[in-house]
Parts: structure tokens; C-alpha cells; sequence
């Protein structure tokens, strides 16, 4: 357990990951959305990942925030931390380079510390959809593309982790952990869920509450390549191996309550809405909704599977094949 906290202290620094020029005009963005919120941060900090290139630019450019290069392996994970450790406030906010703080986003995601027991809060991201929704795309699957799901997502209160999209964290508990593990991380284009371990390790060494705050809004691009079911179907594929990597590094004692519920609740109630909409004439798009649920869930159950039976090996082999992609 860390030691007992004190009121909060209002300074917070945020720190932005980055690791390609193709997101350059979101980087852009992301840091503009961070300089206009009040109160100001008292540092923002970008990160680079392994590409020359893209921070040197950062450097030329971005002259009001402190541009730093990924000291650990390549990774999300050593980016973030990268950018933590450089930082001297009580408080540490973090935030895609693809997302776009609306106002009141960091105000809101930092009032809930004046609570001694919360060591960290998560915002709620809204799919930017670069082109139109898929009509087939349900809202039980924004997870997918890095969005909010509104009914697990609009009422604030204590929640097992949020996502580092767009979070806060005590540094006292952050280096108590030692931050995200650089071992599990987002690498290429195999996802890990890097921040629920984040989350999960917080809780059981040093105590204290994660909690919702859906006042702390985030617009997350979603791009083209995003918006199709390959996507989708490669993404429930790879959550459901981290779930189960997840698993095996905490040896079974962390709460799958969330998970439980999704699938014995969230999800059967998605694929009746979407059969009664096409059977009530709302055309093909209810059935073709539902579709998608039932696919998901097979494509995540087969991640699991393949995690069991392959482990460790299968994810290297994945990175490997991944290399250069886009994260």
C-alpha cells in the first residue's frame, strides 16, 4: 500500500504517445485540444516512438511542449512510461495522438482526486468516424475502434480500469507499479491491454479506486481501414488472446465481472435488438448488426483459444509479421 494521500494537487502534466508521420495532422490536433484546456497542464509531453523522422518534426514544430524519444523497447508501453518519467506532478494525464480533448476534459478527469481513495480516473471516447458508420457496425462494438460503449460508460462511479486513450493516475501509484509493463504492450498491430494490467496491478499493490468520469470527453479517430469487418474480426481476435494473457499474468485472480456481463448480457440483448429491428421492417441492417456481434465473439473465442494452445510464441511470431505497421 502507498502511503495515505493528502488533498489532491491541482498541477498535471499530459503525456501524448506517438510513432507515425501518417497521424501527423492528429498529433497536431491532440496537443492544440490540450492547450486550450483550463486549467492548462503545467507540462505536455510528447513522446516519440522509434521514428527518426517524425521527432525530428516534433522538435521543429511543436516548440510549446517538451518532445522526448522512447527510451525502452518499441511499444505503446515504453512510450508512456517514457513520458511519465519525465514528469514532476502529483498527477499524470495521458492521451492518443488520435484523439481530441473536448473542453472540460481535463478538469473533469482530475476533480475526482480530491478523493484521497481514487488513484486514477478514465474519460469517455466518442468514434470520429473518418468515413460513414458502417450500418452494420452496432454500439456493443465501439470498443473495437477505441469507443466508449454509452451504457457501460455514462454514469461515473468506481470501475475495475479505464482505458489509457485517454486517463489519469496518481505518479505516487504509477511508480509504485513501475508503470506499464513493457513486456505487454501494443506493438505493431498486435493489441495487448496494457492499460487494464496498468490498472489491475494499481489496485492490488497499492489500494485505492479507478473510477469513470463521463464528463471527461475524448474524440477518437477512427480512420478507413478501421471501419471494415476484417478489422473488426483481427481485433476480437487479438482482445480475446490478451484477455487471456491478462489472465495468465495475474494466475487467474483479477475480475472478469465485466467480461461476464458483456457476454451474458450485453450481447445476447445486441443480437435480439438487431433480429427484431429487421423483423419489425427495419431493413437488412438489424440482421447484419447482429451478424457482427455473433462474429465478433467467435473471433475472440478462437484469440483465446490460439492464446491457450500457442502462448507467448504465437504473439512474438505475430509482432514479427506485423513489422512496420501502424499501431
Amino acid at each position: 500500500m502507498i502511503a495515505e494521500r493528502g488533498p489532491v494537487d491541482p498541477r498535471v502534466s499530459v503525456v501524448i504517445p506517438c510513432h507515425t508521420m501518417d497521424r501527423w495532422h492528429l498529433l497536431v490536433r491532440a496537443v492544440e485540444s490540450v492547450q486550450s484546456q483550463c486549467p492548462q497542464p503545467a507540462e505536455i509531453v510528447v513522446v516519440v516512438d522509434n521514428n527518426e523522422e517524425l521527432y525530428r518534426r516534433a522538435c521543429q514544430e511543436l516548440k510549446t511542449v517538451t518532445v522526448l524519444a522512447n527510451r525502452f523497447a518499441r511499444g505503446v508501453s515504453g512510450n508512456r512510461n517514457t513520458g511519465v518519467l519525465h514528469t514532476r506532478t502529483p498527477i499524470v494525464a495521458m492521451l492518443d495522438d488520435d484523439a481530441r480533448a473536448r473542453p472540460g476534459w481535463l478538469a473533469n478527469l482530475i476533480d475526482p482526486f480530491s478523493d484521497a481513495s481514487v488513484v486514477g480516473t478514465g474519460g469517455v471516447a466518442i468514434p470520429e468516424w473518418e468515413t460513414a458508420r458502417p450500418r452494420w457496425f452496432p454500439d456493443e462494438l465501439l470498443w473495437t475502434v477505441g469507443g466508449s460503449f454509452v451504457e457501460t460508460s455514462s454514469v461515473s462511479g468506481p470501475i475495475r480500469n479505464v482505458w489509457s486513450i485517454a486517463m489519469a493516475v496518481r505518479r505516487e501509484a504509477f511508480d509504485a507499479v513501475g508503470g506499464f509493463q513493457v513486456g505487454f504492450t501494443k506493438v505493431g498491430r498486435l493489441p495487448r491491454p496494457e492499460d487494464t494490467d496498468l490498472c489491475v496491478r494499481v489496485t492490488q499493490q497499492c489500494g485505492g479506486r479507478w473510477v469513470c468520469t463521463p464528463a471527461a470527453i475524448v474524440d477518437h479517430h477512427v480512420s478507413a481501414e478501421r471501419a471494415t469487418l476484417r478489422y473488426l474480426l483481427s481485433r476480437c481476435f487479438q482482445e480475446g488472446r490478451g484477455k487471456v494473457g491478462i489472465g495468465r499474468r495475474f494466475r487467474g485472480k483479477v475480475d472478469l465481472r465485466p467480461e461476464w456481463t458483456y457476454l451474458t448480457r450485453v450481447v445476447p440483448r445486441a443480437v435480439l435488438r438487431g433480429l427484431a429491428t429487421t423483423l419489425r421492417g427495419g431493413g437488412i441492417s438489424g440482421l447484419a448488426q447482429s451478424a457482427a456481434v455473433i462474429a465478433a465473439i467467435l473471433a475472440a473465442a478462437l484469440g483465446a483459444i490460439s492464446e491457450i494452445v500457442f502462448g507467448s510464441s504465437a504473439a512474438q511470431n505475430a509482432v514479427r509479421l506485423a513489422e512496420p505497421a501502424d499501431r
